[in-house]
């Protein structure tokens, strides 16, 4: 440990809504005593300092990773193998290594691949927080308050190493889960990697309408609710796709099916099967709500 009376030294590389908020949670929280923050835009970084999100800035990942005790890498994922090479020969012996992406499967493979000799101070890991805001900007306390984050560590990952990520997200206010990376890329293909794929799509097929100026024109409630998501990160939406692509194949298929069903039942005039849809929908999306409402989403 370096500064701050014996306070965790924390590296951001990539600090947006994801880092920065942890950065500024754990600030709060007095876990960490030095926050060095890393990315590509020396605006977004001076401005990460302005706000108080890190307290120093730098260009060079490996420069920036001398020192760490922690390090969180909240690029997109598709950044990832750069970064950990990058990092990988700079790395104190103690420092652990973490993730902010949206799938794991990818990291675990990156892991093993750029940081062999670092495996054991490697802990995958998910918060399952966000918005369409990206930036230091976007950065801000209470983010990950009663929200849920997923560790998936190595077989070889140490128990202080685990521990010490799985502290630090709960001292940020979440509530920490451990899958495998399997589990979790299964999973967040179904509730979250499908939505936003199927959100982009549909806006960009009524952009591709002769009529799509009216078209948005008349558009309201339902429109901004069911396509919010289309206004993520095309960058970072893109990487995750292509780095969960086989789950995400499994789960266009499964949908795609349900929607040559649900076309039969149109055409067929089936009054009683689309009823029944629906109902089954509606219970269920209402039951989640509740949940999620009483913080147990």
């Amino acid at each position: 440990m370096q500064a701050g009376e014996g306070k965790l030294t924390l590296v951001v590389i990539g600090v947006g809504l994801i880092g920065g908020s942890f950065a500024l949670a754990l600030k709060r929280a007095g876990k960490v005593g030095r926050v060095i923050g890393v990315g590509r835009s020396a605006a977004n970084l001076a401005r990460a300092v302005e706000l108080g999100v890190i307290d120093e800035a730098c260009s060079s990942a490996a420069d920036a990773v001398h020192g760490a005790d922690i390090v969180l890498v909240a690029t997109p994922v598709g950044q990832m193998g750069r970064v950990f090479a990058e990092i990988a020969p700079h790395l104190p012996a103690h420092c652990v290594v973490t993730d902010g992406g949206s799938t794991k499967s990818d990291v675990v493979a990156l892991m093993r691949q750029h940081l062999a000799a670092q495996l054991a101070h490697c802990v995958p890991a998910h918060p399952i927080a966000g918005s369409d805001l990206s930036g230091a900007a976007a950065a801000q306390y209470g983010l990950y308050d009663n929200r849920r984050v997923v560790v998936t560590p190595l077989p070889q990952t140490l128990p202080f190493a685990a521990n010490l990520v799985t502290g630090l997200w709960q001292a940020c206010g979440a509530r920490v889960y451990a899958m495998t990376a399997a589990e979790h890329d299964g999973v967040f293909a179904t509730v979250s990697h499908l939505p936003h794929l199927l959100a982009f799509a549909y806006v960009d097929m009524i952009v591709g309408k002769r009529d799509a100026e009216r078209c948005f024109d008349f558009a309201a409630t339902g429109f901004r609710d069911f396509t919010r998501i289309a206004g993520s990160h095309p960058e970072m939406w893109r990487d995750i796709a292509l780095a969960n692509r086989e789950a995400l194949l499994a789960e266009l298929d499964a949908y795609r099916a349900t929607l040559d069903t649900l076309r039969s039942e149109l055409a067929n005039a089936d009054a009683a099967a689309l009823t029944e849809r629906f109902e089954r929908a509606r219970a269920a999306r209402h039951g989640w709500q509740q949940k999620f409402i009483r913080g147990n989403g």
